[in-house]
């Protein structure tokens, strides 16, 4: 989803969102939990391959989340 279509879909469903872009270096893991440190809840896509629930970008940032984490699947 574009970051546009994101935050047209984020306000939609509740106008108060905020939706932020930006681009980090690092690890992915690192970047996401770097740039969520001050949210209420950080979302994070997740496509199934290989038959397994998560990969390892959702996997390492549960683990280390200090916030709570919602993984929400792409639709395809």
């Amino acid at each position: 989803m574009s970051p546009n279509r994101a935050d047209c879909a984020a306000r939609a469903v509740s106008p108060g969102v905020v939706v932020r872009h930006g681009t980090r270096e690092g690890t992915v893991c690192d970047a996401l939990l770097d740039a969520a440190i001050t949210a209420d809840l950080l979302v994070v896509g997740a496509r199934r391959r290989h038959g397994s629930l998560l990969g390892p970008v959702n996997h390492a940032v549960l683990h280390h989340a200090a916030y709570p984490v919602a993984v929400v699947p792409i639709a395809v």
